[in-house]
């Protein structure tokens, strides 16, 4: 199996905690990753320290971007990153995603993966939806795009906060390709 060259967009919607968590797996997932880019909104940052009451995510031995650095590898397709995912995703960048606005690097990105026929993969954070969010799902959809929205399960009997989000994050690392073990359907947990 080759590396993966990932993108993380952590933007300004409520589930800090499914980044943290998200952030934490990749680390696992090492062997399987040639590069990790991250660029998180300043949003992301005031919710992360809202919800979960640290700045933990500066800890992560990733390189992280400015929303702004239209420079950074992942916002051209010769950078050949193979998977963006977009965790939390609000419904603002959802909506700039599915109309092409690439006002920021985010956005940009998520055009370059999309035009490439790419990964992208959008953990969105939201209810109840209105039908513009819907169709902007449906659009994302139409153009490869994967709407995955932050839906936990409960199968695994999940005991902590930390275990619910994981069940989310298992099921985003599953969509990327990853080969790890996780919780499957039918075992016991």
């Amino acid at each position: 199996m080759s590396k993966r060259k990932i993108v993380i967009a952590i933007t300004g919607a409520s589930g800090s905690i499914y980044a943290k968590v998200l952030l934490r797996k990749l680390l696992v997932l090492k062997t399987q990753i040639a590069e990790v880019g991250i660029v998180m909104s300043n949003n992301a940052k005031d919710v992360w320290r809202a919800e979960l009451g640290d700045e933990s995510y500066q800890d992560v031995p990733f390189k992280f971007y400015d929303k702004g650095d239209f420079f950074a590898p992942f916002a051209s397709g010769s950078a050949r990153y193979d998977t963006m995912i977009v965790c939390p995703c609000s419904m603002g960048t959802l909506s700039r995603i599915a109309h092409g606005i690439s006002s920021d690097l985010t956005t940009r990105a998520a055009d370059v993966i999309l035009k490439e026929r790419r990964r992208l993969i959008l953990v969105t954070r939201e209810t109840p939806l209105s039908i513009i969010h819907i169709q902007n799902m449906k659009l994302v959809t139409e153009a490869g795009g994967i709407i995955c929205p932050a839906s936990p399960s409960f199968y695994s009997l999940p005991k902590t906060l930390e275990e619910v989000a994981e069940t989310v994050v298992d099921r985003i690392l599953s969509l990327a390709g990853f080969d790890f073990k996780h919780y499957q359907w039918g075992e016991n947990s």
